[in-house]
């Protein structure tokens, strides 16, 4: 199911491969996503242009994707309803409780997080990071980095997301969105 899945968001363009550059197969991932970072910076700085870039991390990233919002990314995507209700039934069966030596816990249903070490997990996780940069996608304009080169204001890699902006208030507003 993931390979299918992975294929059909990308062979309906839905997933932004100039922006997003990890957990796609066949798109060059983390030492491309630092090299244009590294490239954009230099050339600013060489022809002396502002460049404001901020790199994130989101904290345990897996752990705090809502279920909601693989709920909406699949809709947003047109996923076949099909596939959407295997994903609900998937998720809904999340369940944990905690233990010591003098008590257990009643089972808890998990409402965030995609599990680790599962093949669907990866494209799960890029469908709902490019829910989030769609949504602050407009919120600045290219970088210019001179020369009639300019570059996407954001770039991610799975969760490592970088804001390039020549315009302080763009950058502000973009990390805002975010």
């Amino acid at each position: 199911m993931a390979s299918r899945l992975t294929k059909y968001l990308t062979e309906n363009g839905y997933i932004n491969t100039s922006v997003q550059k990890g957990g796609i197969p066949r798109v060059s991932g983390c030492l491309e996503h630092a090299t244009m970072i590294w490239e954009a910076i230099q050339r600013a700085k060489s022809e002396k242009l502002n460049l404001d870039v901020i790199w994130l991390d989101l904290a345990n990233a897996y752990g705090s994707v809502p279920h909601k919002m693989i709920q909406l990314a699949l809709r947003m995507y047109h996923v076949p309803e099909d596939i959407q209700v295997m994903l609900d039934d998937y998720f809904s069966g999340f369940r944990m409780r905690f233990s010591n030596n003098s008590y257990t816990t009643d089972w808890i249903n998990l409402e965030i997080g995609i599990a680790m070490g599962c093949t669907i997990s990866p494209i799960l996780f890029v469908m709902a990071m490019e829910v989030i940069l769609k949504a602050a996608e407009d919120s600045a304009g290219p970088a210019n980095l001179g020369g009639c080169c300019y570059m996407p204001p954001l770039k991610a890699f799975m969760d490592d997301t970088t804001i390039i902006c020549s315009k302080e208030d763009e950058t502000r507003r973009m990390l805002e969105r975010l």
